[in-house]
Parts: C-alpha cells; structure tokens; sequence
C-alpha cells in the first residue's frame, strides 16, 4: 500500500484479476535435409519461399529438401526453421573445419553455379564456347565437359528459364557435373573460358564428407546439431526430414539407418512433448510392401508421430519435368492450411494438396483398407476431386490417441495454458490464487469449446477445471505445489460416415380400422 502524506486526490492503476490465456500457434515446421549452400546445423527461420532460395539455394539435384520447403509454402504453410546437415556446425573441432575447407568449393559462371559430381574423380573441367551457327541468340552457348583434356559431355544451352535449352534443366541429366543457380544473381551468358572443378567427395551435396550415417541426423546434444537444435526452438510442432529418403536412395544410410533416423525424430518429439513427427514411407513399396515394412521392419508405436503414402509427383524446375517426392512437406503445409481456416481440433485430411499432379501410386479402396487401420495415412486421387489427404491418424496403438487432431489439441492446450499461466509462479498460495486459475483457465477452455474444439452441447459438458482444497491440501501447500486438474473432451473426427438405408411401405404404418 503506497503512503499518503499530503492531503489530496490520489489516482492507483489496480491490477485486473483477469488474466487471459491466448492461444499459441499451431503451424510452424521444421525441415532437417541437404541443401546448395546456408549455415550448417543452425536452426534459420524462413516464413516464404524467397527467404529460403536466398539462403540455402534454389532446388538441388537428387535431394528432396527445397522440394518439401516449397511444397510447405505452396499449401499454406507460414512459417519453417531449417537445418542443413552434410557439415559440421559452427564451433565444431578444427578437424571438422579442415575437412569442409578441403570440400571443393563450385564455380560461378554468369549467375550458375558448377561442381563435380561426387565420385566423379580427378581432371574434370567445364568448357565455355559459342553456339554453334551464324549470329546465335545472346542468351545461347555451348557448355563442354572435359575430363582428361577430352570432351565427353556437350551441352548446347541458354541462360533463360522459360526455354527448353535452359542450363540447369539441360545439366540434370550430366554424369559428371550439377548445376544450380547462383543465389542473389542474375543468370547471364559466362564469358567463353575454361575452369577445373575440384573431385568432390561421395556422399551429400555439397556437404563435404566421405559418407552420411545416422548419427548426422540424430546429431550431438552438446553441440546443437541435428534434431537437437531444434529443442532450443519451442513454438515448432511438426517435424520433417525428407531428405532421409534422398540418402537411402544414393546408398548413404541404409533400410536400418532410416529406422534409426526415424525412431530419433520420434524421441525427439516425445521428450519434447510439443510437436508430431511427419514420417515418409520409402520409395517403390506397394501397398502390400507398405504394411509389411509398417508391422514387421519399423513397428513405430507412438502418439507423436504419423506415417504418409504414397509418394507425390511435382513439377521438378530444376529438371523441366515431373518427379516423384516424399509427401512430408505438402503435408506439413495442409496441416497449417487446415489450422489457419478451420483449427487445430480440425483433422487434416479430406483436403486437398496442391502442387501435386500425380501420385506414385493410385491406391484403391481395398488397398487402404490394408493400411488405414495400422497408421499409414493415404493420400488418394479422386476423380473430379484432386489429390487428397485420405487418413489422420497417428501411429499410436492406444484407441486414446488415435486420431492426429486429438493429439494436436492437446498439444496446442497445453502449450497455451503452461505460457498464459506463468504469472502464477511465486504468487501467494491460497484460494484467491486457485479462484484466479480457475477462472482464467475457464474463460480459455469455454473460448476453444465455442470455437468447437471440444465436444458437448454446454461447457459444462465439454471440459472441467478443479484447483481449490481439494486437490491442494495442507502437504502440497508446504511444498511449494498448486495443483490444477484438467478434463477436456475433444472432437473426433466422423472417419466412418454410415448411412443406413431401408425400404418400406405405406401399409405397414396403417392401422387397421
């Protein structure tokens, strides 16, 4: 109480006893993978496609990053933290740093970007020459790869996106070398030279080792790489690698090493408590492949993960042609689609992915039925209805959490709740605190009911909040406990829709006279 002195008219600001419980966000992704060029195991944000093109590159070939980062933004995603792997993080030993400054390093030529290829070998060089003809487009050039002073590839290109001769969809299909843009510059016509490309290493783009295993994944605690870097970040809540299924099919890490993998994105999201797992199947498995490796090689049991097939097929620009890539990342962006229009209580599924054009699979109804009741969520092609997410489950065994949106609810609950409630922290213990709780967390709960998150024809029936001498007798108080109970009763979704039709007649419902 502040002491009055000098007689007068005092004005006080009193602290309102309502504090209110705000909602945190539900769409924001992380993507762990191979990209051209960025900082290694550091978690950057991008909230769209420019920022992401600006510092990791634009689409690499034989990885599936810039792939799902794009496919994020394209169905509604908002914001991503990305994590390059293939190098050591910074402040790593100086070994690590020795070896990425003995990586070879590409050459820029007119807003390209050139390297060999891993395994490639030694003396390789790229050639600059005119086009052949009288007074060639200034946009046209030859492009000849030499290696032992012989010139074993030729490439007749432009430096135009729009045109079929464009140089990076021309060099896709190159043995010896891959070519992507420069970021931040614009394409032009190189001067005419010939450069030497340094040999590259095998293994991941860019990345500078001889060879990826499970642990640059999983990464170092320690040293906050890999999925551990991603802890320091709390409001993510879904994961993704997709580029674990680019490095199953090089041959880096094998069928083990993804189970591995996987089963480390899986603990990651469990100790954190906050995020689910978006898993991909591996590629060129049918239907019945899928349950087999889904029972018997991974056997995943958990509420914080879930499980996409098939494949999807994209527009590829780095190819000018269509591709096959792993669903991940379009899911991600419909989950954040989904919260955006309707809500977290709202499955993502039923909806539509936009960007894919094809699926590497067209499943029948029969074939989910083989997999729906095991986790694997399916997204289908529908005749006049598109591609679309056709399953949300989890891949939990208990009937409790089933369902991904009744996992993503109390995800975003719980959340909401530990951050909207940090004021109780040190307050004094006693029922004016409990009744301050009750009535905040009320107040939230009531909101999310009205929104029709939980389930009941009245608030009463949808949730309950206890916080008073019941559950916080004298022993809690000594040491130091509030104890708040929590009952909420989420929507599910109507997966099985029955209609149950039959005949009558009108003679039957007469009564006799």
């Amino acid at each position: 109480m502040p002491s009055y002195l000098t007689p007068g008219v005092y004005v006080e600001e009193v602290q309102s006893g309502a504090r209110p419980i705000e909602g945190v966000g539900t769409a924001v992704a992380a993507f762990v993978g191979f990209a051209g060029t960025g900082p290694f195991h550091r978690p950057t944000l991008v909230t769209n496609w420019d920022q992401y093109v600006q510092t990791f590159g634009a689409f690499t070939a034989d990885t599936y990053l810039a792939h799902a980062v794009y496919g994020f933004f394209a169905n509604g995603g908002g914001a991503a933290y990305i994590v390059r792997i293939g190098g050591p993080a910074e402040g790593a030993e100086s070994a690590d740093r020795n070896a990425v400054a003995q990586a070879p390093a590409p050459v820029a030529l007119g807003g390209f970007l050139v390297s060999a290829k891993p395994g490639t070998g030694a003396d390789l060089s790229v050639e600059v020459a005119d086009a052949e003809g009288e007074n060639p487009p200034e946009d046209r050039f030859r492009l000849l790869v030499r290696q032992g002073g012989k010139a074993v590839e030729t490439y007749d290109v432009s430096t135009r996106k729009n045109v079929k001769g464009y140089l990076v969809t021309q060099a896709r299909d190159s043995k010896l070398i891959q070519v992507t843009e420069q970021p931040g510059t614009a394409q032009s016509r190189p001067e005419k030279q010939t450069v030497a490309l340094a040999p590259a290493a095998s293994g991941a783009p860019g990345s500078g080792v001889a060879r990826l295993d499970a642990s640059e994944y999983v990464g170092d605690a320690s040293a906050r790489t890999g999925f551990s870097g991603l802890e320091a970040i709390d409001e993510i809540t879904m994961v993704a690698v997709p580029d674990l299924m680019s490095a199953f099919q090089r041959g880096d890490i094998d069928a083990e090493g993804v189970k591995t993998v996987q089963l480390a994105v899986i603990s990651h999201c469990e100790q954190m408590g906050d995020r689910v797992a978006v898993l991909d199947t591996p590629p060129g498995m049918n239907a019945q492949r899928v349950r087999t490796w889904r029972n018997e090689d991974a056997g995943y049991d958990s509420r914080y993960a879930t499980l996409y097939y098939p494949w999807v097929k994209v527009f590829d620009p780095a190819s000018g042609r269509n591709s096959l890539v792993p669903p991940s990342g379009h899911v991600a962006g419909v989950w954040a689609r989904s919260d955006n229009e309707r809500g977290v209580h709202k499955a993502p599924a039923n909806e539509v992915i936009r960007g894919a054009v094809d699926l590497e699979i067209r499943l029948s109804k029969g074939e989910q039925d083989l997999l729906n009741p095991i986790g694997v969520n399916c997204v289908r092609a529908f005749p006049g209805r598109g591609i679309r997410i056709w399953g949300a489950r989890t891949l939990s065994s208990d009937p409790a959490w089933r369902y991904l949106n009744v996992r993503r609810l109390f995800n975003y609950l719980e959340e909401s709740i530990l951050l909207g409630t940090q004021w109780v922290v040190f307050e004094p213990n006693d029922d004016r605190l409990w009744s301050s709780i009750r009535r905040n967390v009320t107040s939230f709960l009531t909101e999310e009911w009205r929104r029709g998150a939980l389930f009941g024809r009245t608030a009463e029936e949808a949730f309950y909040v206890r916080c008073d001498r019941s559950n916080n007798p004298q022993e809690s108080i000594d040491l130091g406990q509030v104890v708040c109970e929590i009952g909420v009763a989420p929507v599910k979704p109507a997966e099985f829709v029955i209609f149950r039709l039959s005949q009558f007649s009108d003679s039957t419902s007469l009564v006799d006279e």
